[in-house]
């Protein structure tokens, strides 16, 4: 006569257990929908491209040494200026390209240069013989110190082939692109007009290579680009006093990337 009000208190406590656990499962759930950074390289890495230049009779005929990713219609790819050469062998038939892998083979195509910001660093190549995954470009404005962002590119140019490699690191200081020097002396010429007019820059506490200016800085979960990774131009301008230059990394705000591509009436 006494058990059903104990079996009634089990019921009730076996049914609290069970919504427990089931909030805690759609819980879960709603964390695992969330795109996590390794699905978001994913979807980045075929956008991704080396940038360098072919030449037919050369030893090796591809040459790579930075990196760019494919924005708009595909056609369009976004790197440092740096990166491009500014002369070529026209008479050996150098010219301007991009390479990557897809579906176990590695591709290249001739890019021809269709603008160029050097106050930013910036080139825009096109391609003709093929459309790529373009990545979506994202706002600078809600960009704040203290948030994680990845990016991806070729560190160390041909040295590991045509794999790309990621890394990620929050964004230590929004900075202006170049600092005052005490003594004129120290100003090279290039750096005179930057001094003049300087912009602001997101430093980063990741290590970037050579090889990896021009990758895209992009948000792990949506993947939206918000800077352009410079190794070369940003590190000559605000470290110019140091005799050893640090391991600081730098990105140009996208922001700039869209003025280029309005200018060319691709934005």
């Amino acid at each position: 006569m006494h058990s059903k009000p104990h079996t009634l208190s089990n019921k009730i406590l076996n049914l609290r257990c069970v919504l427990l656990s089931l909030i805690a499962l759609l819980g879960s759930g709603s964390i695992c929908a969330e795109p996590s950074l390794a699905d978001t390289v994913a979807k980045i890495k075929p956008s991704i491209v080396a940038i360098g230049t072919y030449m037919p009779r050369r030893n090796p005929r591809s040459v790579f040494m930075a990196t760019g990713f494919a924005v708009g219609d595909g056609s369009l790819i976004i790197t440092n200026a740096h990166a491009i050469p500014e002369t070529l062998d026209i008479e050996h038939l150098e010219r301007i390209a991009i390479f990557y892998h897809k579906d176990n083979v590695d591709k290249v195509i001739i890019a021809t240069e269709l603008a160029v910001d050097k106050d930013h660093d910036l080139a825009l190549l096109k391609i003709n013989d093929e459309r790529l995954p373009a990545l979506t470009l994202g706002s600078t404005a809600s960009v704040r110190e203290g948030q994680l962002y990845a990016f991806t590119g070729f560190p160390i140019g041909m040295v590991l082939g045509l794999s790309p490699v990621t890394h990620r690191g929050i964004i230590s200081a929004i900075t202006p692109n170049i600092i005052p020097m005490i003594q004129s002396g120290q100003i090279k010429q290039a750096q005179f007009k930057r001094l003049q007019d300087p912009y602001n820059v997101f430093q980063l506490d990741a290590t970037a290579y050579p090889g990896n200016s021009g990758s895209p800085l992009y948000h792990p979960e949506s993947g939206q680009v918000i800077g352009v990774i410079n190794k070369v131009f940003v590190q000559e301008s605000k470290e110019n006093i140091l005799a050893k230059p640090s391991g600081i990394s730098y990105a140009i705000p996208i922001n700039y990337v869209e003025s280029l591509l309005k200018a060319k009436g691709y934005y």
